[in-house]
């Protein structure tokens, strides 16, 4: 976490520095880049949800995308696998590479696609009529991967920091869990069809504290071995997470660094005045 003296410090560093250049969308290519963006524009029928919004995103790295409620950062989450276009009305243009792929391309199979870039959602949504082993083999079912599925039941809930608190409970409901525990049975349903990618749209805003750190250590964890991108509200829960952060306000990508530089020494005043509370 970024401390207050830090911040002091900040502060005292744009006040000596010169008056800032108009403003326009800050962007710096990422390494190694999972998931390149360009010129993506999203709508809901007649309304446009994002303007022209590009970025890159490193592979095996956290995201952050921070922003006023409607600003088009739940838009953006849903158009990287393509569940905004699920929406009636709801469309989407631009370029959007996987691994130089691009994913808008009529040949893309959106199904195969979701195999890919997996998501956790904001509240915790188990399938309720299902075991929490079945929970997490629910994927592999629907894509027919051959096996009893045990090892990869028992791999997913490890990677899901669950195992040993499930592990004796595996026939029981899921709905039987707490809500972080749910959460996390979410994830580790999500890692079973093995994506590349995992989006996670606030994925701890309605949990209590005490899981949302078990969640916040999941994220670092699972870096080691996706690519992740994460909306969040939490400003605190950013900083702590996140190699790289994104600013959107009003469906525009207003600025995009190192989380560092993004909470301590932004180039926008936009950002400087989101970050510090002036709005949102």
């Amino acid at each position: 976490m970024i401390s207050p003296a830090a911040n002091q410090e900040a502060a005292a560093r744009r006040l000596a520095r010169p008056a800032r250049p108009p403003e326009a969308p800050r962007m710096s290519p990422a390494p190694s880049s999972k998931i390149v963006v360009e010129g993506l524009r999203a709508w809901f029928g007649s309304s446009t949800v994002l303007k022209d919004v590009s970025l890159a995103v490193s592979e095996r790295s956290v995201l952050a995308v921070i922003g006023p409620s409607g600003c088009g950062k739940s838009t953006f989450l849903r158009c990287l696998n393509r569940m905004h276009e699920l929406t009636p009305g709801a469309g989407a243009s631009g370029k959007l590479l996987l691994d130089g792929e691009d994913l808008y391309a009529r040949d893309v199979d959106p199904v195969r696609l979701r195999r890919r870039v997996g998501m956790v959602f904001q509240r915790p949504n188990p399938f309720p009529t299902m075991s929490v082993r079945d929970n997490v083999s629910a994927g592999l079912r629907l894509n027919r991967v051959p096996g009893d599925h045990v090892e990869a039941v028992e791999r997913c809930l490890r990677q899901a920091a669950l195992w040993d608190e499930v592990k004796d409970r595996l026939d029981e409901a899921a709905t039987g869990l707490s809500g972080g525990q749910q959460q996390r049975l979410c994830i580790a349903r999500a890692l079973a069809v093995e994506p590349e990618v995992l989006l996670m749209d606030e994925p701890a805003s309605a949990l209590d504290p005490i899981a949302t750190a078990k969640i916040e250590e999941l994220i670092h964890e699972l870096k080691e071995r996706y690519t992740i991108v994460i909306v969040t509200h939490n400003m605190q829960q950013a900083a702590r997470v996140s190699d790289r952060t994104a600013f959107f306000y009003l469906g525009e990508l207003v600025e995009e660094g190192t989380t560092e530089v993004i909470f301590t020494n932004p180039l926008q005043q936009r950002t400087e005045d989101y970050v510090t509370g002036k709005f949102g």
